[in-house]
């Protein structure tokens, strides 16, 4: 089976989740050509295990100091340059066309008449979830950016839909270092990084790993900067005692599976964001708040100093294995709810759940 893979790479989550499908593709013999968009080329990092992929401009937001930038959205929107794009997108030869919320392989397969599967987070919001901010042009957004025959949803939690486990790599996650209780991972490219050292300079108690947008790493102390690197990344996770970010999907995931404690910051505007906040306080998984401050960092550092290393942990299943097995064995749809069903029932026992 050969298949087009399509990937939104505004943000790393995404580009996170495609590196553990690529392995489980690989492990079930399946070929993929792989498409992103959202960013240049030269600024994606640690792409080697997608070969020689395609990179189209596609549509994205403009987000500064955690906000998004409406006009700065609306001016770099090019609509004509995305129907371009899939119209030149030669796909007839591929088996099948997946789109991670990606809209140039999804308008692609749409123009083309080729049947075409999301796997997202944001396919997720097409059933009854938690949603904040959400109104009818949100929701067309969700709808229209990347429309596929088959959408596919993942979350924290079933809320009763036939919606999967996240993706995480957890063959990555077998073998744990002992967490260090001063160490807290800092992850938040939609702020400045002058902001996010002036919120962490005065808790000098605890080390703070701050990965943003330089091309050295710089340690100020007990403040260390680091540069983008999925390796280094996860090793720093891996040993954290807690995670400060944003209210994205696949960050979450991975320290919720690892039971890391998590401070969290939705940005503003954006409304899977502002959900997600909901979904994390509606599940006891995480400390939410509307703008990092000292006085909010303080109070969540003397709570998990009080709770201990570890938070409450949901170890989600091989999602990544079961899609790449459903997939080649024909994406049959009437397979899903059984998916579903044997997902859930091998994560956390208070999460398992029978699907109708």
């Amino acid at each position: 089976m050969k298949i087009l893979y399509g990937v939104q790479g505004t943000g790393n989550g995404h580009i996170t989740r495609a590196r553990v499908m690529a392995k489980s593709f690989e492990k079930f013999g399946i070929s993929v050509d792989w498409i992103f968009s959202g960013r240049s080329k030269d600024d994606y990092f640690d792409m080697q295990c997608f070969g020689d992929f395609q990179c189209f401009r596609g549509l994205t937001f403009a987000v500064e100091n955690g906000k998004i930038n409406i006009f700065k959205t609306a001016k770099q929107l090019n609509f004509s340059q995305l129907f371009r794009d899939a119209k030149n997108l030669a796909i007839n030869h591929y088996d099948l066309i997946v789109s991670d919320f990606e809209p140039v392989s999804a308008w692609a397969a749409r123009r083309a008449k080729k049947t075409s599967i999301g796997i997202s987070h944001q396919s997720a919001f097409q059933y009854k979830i938690p949603k904040r901010g959400n109104n009818w042009f949100t929701q067309q957004v969700m709808n229209w950016f990347a429309p596929v025959d088959q959408a596919i949803g993942l979350h924290w939690h079933h809320f009763g839909q036939p919606i999967l486990p996240p993706v995480i790599d957890v063959d990555a996650h077998t073998f744990l270092p002992e967490v260090d209780p001063k160490h807290i991972l800092v992850y938040f490219p939609f702020q400045s990084l002058s902001n996010l050292v002036a919120l962490v300079k005065p808790f000098d108690q605890h080390h703070f790993y701050i990965y943003h947008d330089v091309a050295e790493p710089i340690d100020q102390g007990h403040i260390h900067i680091r540069p983008f690197s999925r390796e280094n990344f996860q090793s720093d996770l891996a040993k954290t005692r807690g995670v400060i970010c944003g209210a994205g999907f696949e960050l979450p995931s991975e320290s919720v599976h690892l039971g890391k404690h998590l401070l969290i910051q939705p940005v503003g505007g954006q409304m899977e964001q502002l959900s997600n906040s909901l979904a994390l306080q509606q599940l006891g998984l995480a400390t939410v708040c509307q703008a990092f401050d000292h006085q909010i960092l303080n109070q969540w550092l003397t709570n998990i100093a009080q709770q201990g290393h570890q938070n409450q942990r949901i170890q989600f299943p091989n999602t990544a294995n079961a899609l790449a097995q459903w997939i080649a064995e024909g994406a049959e749809p009437e397979q899903l709810n059984n998916l579903v069903d044997q997902l859930w029932h091998q994560a956390a026992p208070k999460l398992a759940v029978a699907l109708s």
